[in-house]
């Protein structure tokens, strides 16, 4: 039988769990792999966390090491590089993201570099705060802050270079609307 706590967890993190890890795997079975895995690790280890206010902050901290083991073990097996696109800072067509849906949102935010695409993720679909996404990825504020510009910047790059070539979606709201979250 499950504890009731342990459900309690998967009942409440489940869903954001699930979009952090496809937004950094870019596809659904590996993001439900990595839930997975996440959840399998709380439940030998995680029960022992001291302050149970962590909870959220360890399982997102747990499913991101699990993506980068991942995504280190699929690098070896391919022996491929991800391609690498241009930091350089785009200044955005203001209706550029107002014909994009939340599929397309996210496959333009897989093509973001790893080292961005975790912050990012974490800042606009999870709606983490900067203390927050600092300590689940283990990083210096000021590290978040920075791979959060850069990452917006090849964000609107790569959408821009969609929508020129025709495949932005549906609207709805985007990255840039959200209201600033500083913690």
């Amino acid at each position: 039988m499950v504890p009731p706590e342990f459900q309690l967890l998967v009942e409440r993190y489940y869903e954001t769990l699930y979009r952090f890890g496809y937004s950094l795997a870019g596809n659904r079975t590996d993001a439900c792999d990595l839930v997975q895995q996440t959840f399998l690790i709380w439940a030998r280890s995680g029960s022992n966390l001291r302050d149970a206010a962590k909870a959220k902050s360890w399982l997102f901290t747990t499913l991101y090491r699990e993506f980068l083991k991942l995504h280190r073990h699929t690098r070896r097996m391919n022996a491929v590089e991800p391609p690498t696109l241009e930091a350089e800072p785009v200044d955005a067509d203001p209706g550029l993201l107002s014909g994009l849906d939340g599929e397309a949102a996210l496959r333009a935010l897989a093509g973001v570099d790893e080292v961005f695409r975790a912050p990012l993720a974490l800042f606009y679909l999870e709606e983490l705060s900067y203390k927050d996404i600092a300590r689940a990825l283990d990083i210096p504020i000021g590290t978040v802050m920075s791979r959060i510009s850069r990452g917006k910047d090849q964000l609107r790059s790569i959408l821009q270079q969609r929508t020129r070539a025709g495949s932005a979606g549906a609207p709805s709201p985007t990255p840039t609307q959200r209201p600033a979250h500083h913690g």
